[in-house]
């Protein structure tokens, strides 16, 4: 094992268990706004994930003119997302 395979390991489970930590102990919200998604992962991020249909935004009951998205569905989408094998635009 290469040293920039084992600090890739590493530095994924220390995410991951920051992450389960917060969220267990209710700091971090399972669900967030779109206003919130746009600002961690940006606007036209998120917009083409959901008219890919990668992600759903889910109304709440309370406030049905809200809509939230998964933050772990978000995430995975994120950390799947490849740029470089998109097309230019010129190829498009």
């Amino acid at each position: 094992m290469k040293l920039k395979d084992l600090f890739n390991l590493l530095k994924n489970a220390t995410e991951q268990g920051a992450k389960k930590a917060l969220s267990e102990s209710g700091q971090l919200q399972e669900q967030l706004s779109k206003a919130e998604a746009y600002r961690l992962f940006g606007r036209g991020n998120v917009d083409r994930w959901i008219s890919e249909g990668l992600i759903s935004p889910i109304t709440c009951k309370e406030r049905a003119s809200r809509k939230y998205l998964d933050r772990t569905k978000l995430e995975a989408v994120a950390a799947a997302s490849n740029r470089i094998t998109y097309l230019p635009v010129a190829e498009r």
